[in-house]
Parts: structure tokens; sequence; C-alpha cells
């Protein structure tokens, strides 16, 4: 049996329609949501991906600021734009691009932004808050896949949850998600990593793998269980076109659902940081 694939892109709509209406209310309000984005050099990934995140301000009424600086931006200057975002009542939400340029340091950048206007869910507080189970602002695309399953009626409760990739951005905040006490979450966790001895036989025991290494098709037809939920974060570029860290084709006979790439978590990523943007507005006037 053909596995069912779960739309990204119809789910992140819906996600998008309730930002845009709650965006309207807190408008009525005499708040209009801001976002600035800041985007340092010429990775063509990196500016495909603001690009359809301003695009996607616009569509639900946010109202974004734009900072395209040079790759050579020294460290000084861009904690100075910062600083000042960081002190702008109109900014609700600030993401800066990763990666960033090597003279930069990433941690230091991140760092910086107030907690209070962390779009991404990155800085060391949140994360934090996230692990401790008090969540304020969860990283956009753990947060994404989340709604995923729980639109797409997954049960999550009790479910062995696999996540290949151990990253700050998805495999670490992901667990701290999964294993929440709360609506789409209490599974039993486990991250594997590139020391992951056997992988394959930690990959067979989910009912949930969530792929996010890196590495096209890393995932292969046997390395998945008949029936589980297949969650394909990775987006990489071949000779082929965009593929995942999954091998779509042979895995989606085995699975009982399964996220495409592209439409699948890539729009929900920005759904939730459009989500955090008005999260923060409302905390704010709390």
């Amino acid at each position: 049996m053909t596995a069912r694939i779960i739309d990204g892109r119809a789910i992140a709509a819906e996600v998008r329609a309730e930002v845009a209406r709650a965006t309207s209310d807190l408008i009525a309000r005499g708040v209009v949501p801001g976002l600035a984005t800041v985007l340092v050099g010429e990775d063509p990934p990196s500016h495909v991906y603001v690009r359809a995140k301003r695009k996607s301000c616009a569509e639900v009424g946010i109202k974004s600021w734009d900072h395209d600086l040079p790759a050579d931006k020294p460290q000084d200057e861009l904690l100075e734009l910062i600083g000042e975002l960081n002190s702008d009542d109109a900014v609700h939400g600030i993401l800066v691009q990763l990666p960033l340029p090597d003279q930069l340091d990433e941690q230091t950048i991140v760092d910086s932004v107030a907690p209070t206007k962390d779009a991404d869910g990155f800085h060391p507080y949140n994360l934090g808050r996230l692990l401790a189970g008090s969540p304020v602002v969860a990283p956009a695309t753990p947060a994404g896949i989340q709604e995923l399953l729980v639109r797409s009626g997954v049960e999550t409760s009790g479910a062995e949850v696999v996540i290949v990739g151990r990253s700050n951005i998805v495999g670490k905040p992901m667990g701290a998600l999964m294993m929440q006490k709360a609506t789409g979450a209490n599974s039993t966790v486990t991250i594997c990593h590139t020391r992951t001895r056997e992988l394959a036989d930690h990959t067979r025991r989910a009912d949930i793998l969530i792929a996010a290494i890196g590495q096209a098709h890393a995932i292969t037809g046997d390395m998945v269980a008949p029936g589980a939920v297949v969650i394909d974060v990775g987006m990489n570029r071949t000779d082929a076109g965009l593929v995942g860290d999954v091998d779509f084709e042979a895995v989606k006979e085995i699975a009982a659902a399964i996220t495409p790439v592209p439409g699948g978590v890539g729009p929900m990523t920005i759904a939730m940081l459009l989500s955090n943007v008005v999260a923060n507005t409302k905390r704010a006037l709390s």
C-alpha cells in the first residue's frame, strides 16, 4: 500500500490563515505585528528562503523590515543593528538568517537577539524553557513538524519517535518538543547522529521517523518499519533536482504516511515563524 502524502503546503495554508486572522485582530487594536529580517552575504538558498518569508509576511499582514548586508559586514556593526532592533517597539520578531559568513560568531549573534523578539526560537533562553517543559517560543521547523503530525491525525502519545540528526535547529529541539507532557507529544524519543551504531536498528523501531541529517536519500526503504510515519526535513540539491534525506520512492511503498520534498516541512517552517511573530506581539501587549 502506498503511503498517504502529508501535504505541508495545505496545512501551512491553514496556519497562515489563522495567523492572518490573529494579525487582523491585533491591527484592529492598533498594533501591527512586525518582523525584521537580517540577511548577511550572498548564500543563494538563504536569499530564496528569506524572500519567501518576506512575501509570506505581506500576505498575512505582518510588517517586515529587510536588512540585506554585505558578506564582509563586521561583527560589531551587526551587533549594533540587532541592538537597535531589540530597542524598537515596532519590531516584535527578529530573524537572523543562518548560516552566517565565517568572520561572524554565530552563537554570539544568536545570543544578542532579545529572547522576547526571538522569531526563530534559537536563543538559549527559549531553548532552555523548551527543555524545562515550559516553552515560550519553539523553533519554527520542529514546531511545524509537530503541527503536521497533529493536523494529520497522527497519534504521538506513547509513540516511538526516532530523530536522525542532532542539530540545535531541528534535532535537539524536536526531541524536546516530542517528549513534553502536551498535545502532539508524550512520545518516547531517540535521537541518532553520525556516531550512532547500527542506525537502521534504531530507525526500524520508529512509529514516527524524522530525518534531518542533510544527506540525500540517506534513509532507505530497508530502514523503515512498515506502517511508520516518515517526516523528511532534508533539502538537498542534486543533479536530479531537490531531494530529501529520505528515498521517497522506496519509502512511500512501506510507510503509512510521508512528507514530500518539496512541499512538506518547508512551508510549515515559514508558517510557524509567522505564528511566532504574532505570539510575540500578543505577549508584548500583555
